[in-house]
């Protein structure tokens, strides 16, 4: 499979917005304004040592000169957060994919509730400028462990919305912490739910609004990273493809992707966790066992798509449209 055309971008500036949250000011080698992006999109940024990422775009979706990334210093890094604090400085060429959106707003919403926990406050920064300009209805939840700790307070100070924006901080005294029982209470017609930051925050914020009735059409979600969850139950299987009916194994302990690749069959991937859907395959026949964050439960349902680089097959056989 070939791989993806890439953008080559100049590192402008590289600035600490707090002391593990870093960003890059990226601009097009060539001085040419960027391709246009929406709130939401993130980029695929190829990192020294080989590795792609995905970073949201959090600055204004109406600036064509440069794309504004966050990236936070993860002690739990699989190596790209480490990369780009560490290897990627001011001045330096990087390779990025054009911008995609699996985050999108869903501009029908008669009134938008964006919910941000630390580092995920990147692409809600984003939407929340875009409403702003839109003169939409919206309120900005932020939640991080403490004030020195919350990245872009002053770019929120300084913006036409901050009366919007309620600030939540983990070491804050217990009347500003976000009451999520309170706040998802009685889902409202027309009101969506916008969620991005850590696994464990998104999981209670998602499993709030599920239990007080909020239907899963005004939920929206991206997840940064995950983990794969491994089961006693997992087995052996084998994947075929459609266009030339050639049949490889899957074993047990080796991921779809990985089985594919050792057989000459190269699926574009970046993530390797199931949250960023580059890998997306359409399965023609079987049923997968999804272990993703990237479907939505009825995307799962439907059977008839999955990531290969961390979902399995509950049937012996998966037809992929490979």
């Amino acid at each position: 499979m070939s791989k993806a055309p890439t953008l080559a971008v100049r590192v402008a500036r590289k600035a600490m917005e707090t002391a593990d949250i870093c960003t890059l000011e990226l601009v097009a080698q060539d001085g040419a304004a960027l391709p246009g992006f929406s709130a939401g999109s993130h980029v695929d940024v190829h990192l020294p040592g080989g590795l792609t990422r995905q970073y949201s775009l959090c600055n204004d979706p109406k600036e064509n000169h440069r794309y504004l990334i966050g990236v936070l210093r993860d002690p739990a890094s699989r190596g790209g957060s480490q990369a780009v604090h560490d290897l990627v400085q001011e001045g330096q060429v990087l390779q990025i994919s054009a911008p995609k959106n699996h985050f999108p707003l869903a501009h029908e919403a008669k009134r938008n509730l964006l919910l941000g926990g630390g580092i995920g406050i990147t692409p809600i920064l984003c939407m929340a400028e875009r409403l702003a300009v839109m003169g939409a209805d919206f309120e900005l939840h932020y939640c991080t462990r403490s004030m020195e700790r919350t990245a872009f307070r002053e770019r929120i100070a300084a913006s036409g919305f901050a009366d919007q924006v309620q600030f939540h901080f983990d070491d804050g005294a217990p009347g500003q912490k976000l009451n999520l029982g309170a706040l998802l209470s009685a889902p409202q017609a027309g009101c969506h739910l916008y969620v991005c930051g850590p696994k464990g925050f998104m999981d209670a914020v998602l499993k709030t609004a599920r239990d007080q009735g909020w239907p899963e059409g005004l939920l929206h979600y991206e997840f940064f990273a995950a983990e794969v969850a491994q089961s006693d139950a997992d087995a052996a299987f084998e994947v075929k493809l459609a266009s030339s009916g050639r049949i490889i194994p899957v074993p047990k302990d080796q991921t779809v992707t990985k089985a594919l690749s050792a057989a000459g069959v190269e699926i574009q991937t970046a993530c390797e966790q199931g949250v960023c859907g580059t890998c997306l395959t359409r399965v023609l026949e079987g049923v997968p066992d999804h272990k993703d964050q990237y479907l939505t439960p009825e995307e799962q349902a439907a059977n008839d798509q999955f990531l290969p680089c961390c979902s399995r097959a509950k049937t012996a056989c998966l037809v992929l449209d490979l």
